[in-house]
C-alpha cells in the first residue's frame, strides 16, 4: 500500500525544510536506509534516509523549494500503484509546498547629472548552487568561488572533475564597473532558514525577558602565563576561550541560579552543566553545547570545541550536538571587540559576553603598571536572577580566571 513520507523534522527548532537535491528519481526503487533527499534545516543540511521499501511515485518538493514540517516530500508505494487519493485526502497544509524563490540582486542608478551610465542589472537564478558535497569542499580548499564555476553533471551540477578542471577568467571579465558620482545601489537576498529562525527566537529572549547586564574587569596575567605554560608542555593547544568555558562552568556548580530555566509557571534548576558555545558561520550562528562541562579538563574542553567549530563550518553539527544547554558564551575577543552584550540564548536564563585581552595600565601593590585586562558582560533574565545572584557568580568567575590553578583542584 502507498505510503506518504512526511518532510521531518530534524531538529528542535526546524519549522519548514528545503530540498537541496533529490538521490532518487520518479521510478526508482528504495529500500529501507537507502539515502532519499538532503535537506537543508535552519541549522546543517543533514542526509535523509527512507524508512521503508517501495517505488518512489511521487515527489512533493521540487529541489531548491521548501515545505512546512509534516507536509507531503514523497509517496512511495508498489510499481503502478494509485496514489493521488493520499494526495487529495491529506490537510491543505501538508501538500502545500512554499517555494523559495530565486534571488535577485539589482543595481540601481539615479543619475545626478553625472556623466551618461549604463544601468546594470545582475541575476542569479538560484542561490543554491547546484554542487556535489565533494566539489564543495575541494572548492573550499583551493579558495575557489563555485559560483565561478560551470558544472558538466546532471541538470548542470558541479562535480570533481569541474572544480580540478576549472582555470579564474581574468579579472577584468568579473570586475564591477565603478559607480558614476551620485549612484544609488543596493542588493537583496532571501532570507535562509538559519536567519529565520535566528530572527525569532532572538526576538522572543529579547522582548519577552527581561534583560538587565552586569559587566566585571579580569586580571588576565596568571591565565596568560598558564596558557603559555600548557601549550608548551602539551600536544593540545588551550585557547583563552577554553578557560572561559572551564572556569564558567566550575563557578555554575557554585551558583546554580544561574544554571537554570525560566518555563512560564516554574523555574528549573539544572543540576548538569552543559554551556552552549556560540560559534559564527556563514549563514549566522550556531551553538554546539559541552556537556558536563565542569567534569571536564581544559584539554577535553578543547579538543571538543575545536571538532564542533570544524562541523559547523562544514555543517555536519547534528541535532544532538546543539540542543541541552544551560549556560551559553559569546566570545567576540578575537575581533578586537573590547566589551559587549548578548542576547540570552532561550532556554538558558544568562549568557556570557566575552572582549578581548586589552593591554592597559593597571594598580598593583600601590604602584601602576602595565596589565592585561579582559572585560565579561553577563546577560541575565530578571524573572530568574536577581543583580546580587549575577554579582555573586561573576565574582567566583573573576577568582577562577585569575588564579587558573584553582581550576586544577
Amino acid at each position: 500500500m502507498a505510503e506518504i513520507v512526511k518532510m521531518p523534522k530534524l531538529s528542535d527548532t526546524m519549522e519548514e525544510g528545503v530540498v537541496s537535491k533529490w538521490h532518487k528519481k520518479v521510478g526508482d526503487k528504495v529500500k529501507s536506509g537507502d539515502l532519499l533527499a538532503e535537506i537543508e534545516t535552519d541549522k546543517a543540511t543533514m542526509d535523509f534516509e527512507s524508512f521503508q521499501d517501495g517505488v518512489l511515485l511521487y515527489i512533493g518538493v521540487e529541489e531548491g523549494k521548501g515545505a512546512p514540517v509534516d507536509s507531503i516530500l514523497a509517496i512511495l508505494g508498489k510499481e503502478g500503484e494509485e496514489y493521488k487519493s493520499l494526495i487529495n485526502a491529506a490537510p491543505a497544509a501538508s501538500a502545500t509546498v512554499v517555494e523559495t524563490a530565486p534571488e535577485v540582486s539589482v543595481v540601481a542608478s539615479i543619475e545626478n547629472h553625472a556623466p551618461a551610465a549604463v544601468a546594470t542589472i545582475v541575476t542569479s537564478n538560484d542561490s543554491r548552487t547546484k554542487a556535489s558535497p565533494l566539489a564543495k569542499k575541494i572548492a573550499s580548499e583551493k579558495g575557489i568561488d563555485i559560483n565561478q564555476v560551470s558544472g558538466s553533471g546532471d541538470g548542470g551540477r558541479i562535480v570533481k572533475r569541474d572544480i580540478e578542471n576549472f582555470s579564474p577568467a581574468s579579472p577584468a571579465k568579473f570586475a564591477v564597473a565603478y559607480a558614476p558620482v551620485g549612484q544609488e545601489s543596493y542588493t537583496e537576498e532571501n532570507v535562509s532558514q538559519m536567519r529565520k529562525v535566528i530572527a525569532r527566537r532572538l526576538a522572543e529572549s529579547k522582548f519577552s525577558a527581561p534583560h538587565f547586564y552586569l559587566t566585571i574587569e579580569i586580571d588576565m596575567d596568571n591565565a596568560i602565563a598558564a596558557r603559555t605554560s600548557i601549550n608548551a608542555q602539551g600536544d593540545v593547544k588551550i585557547s583563552f576561550n577554553d578557560f572561559v568555558v572551564k572556569a564558567s562552568s566550575m563557578a555554575l556548580r557554585k551558583h546554580p541560579t544561574i544554571n537554570s530555566s525560566w518555563l512560564g509557571d516554574k523555574i528549573r534548576r539544572n543540576n548538569h552543566v552543559n554551556v552552549g558555545v556560540a560559534m559564527a558561520v556563514e549563514d549566522g550562528l550556531l551553538v554546539p553545547v559541552v556537556r558536563f562541562a565542569d567534569n571536564k579538563s581544559l584539554s577535553q574542553i578543547s579538543a571538543e570545541v575545536k571538532d564542533y567549530s570544524a562541523k559547523a563550518k562544514s555543517k555536519k553539527l547534528q541535532p544532538q550536538d546543539w540542543e541541552g544547554n544551560t549556560f551559553t558564551i559569546s566570545n567576540l575577543g578575537m575581533y578586537d571587540i573590547e566589551e559587549f552584550t548578548a542576547i540570552i540564548n532561550p532556554p538558558d536564563a544568562c549568557i556570557l559576553a566575552v572582549g578581548s585581552i586589552k593591554q592597559k595600565p593597571v594598580v598593583k601593590n600601590g604602584a601602576v603598571v602595565p596589565g592585561n585586562v579582559m572585560k565579561l558582560t553577563l546577560s541575565c533574565d530578571h524573572r530568574v536572577v536577581d543583580g546580587a545572584s549575577g554579582a555573586a557568580f561573576l565574582k567566583t568567575l573573576k577568582e577562577y580566571l585569575e588564579q587558573p590553578v584553582m581550576m586544577l583542584v
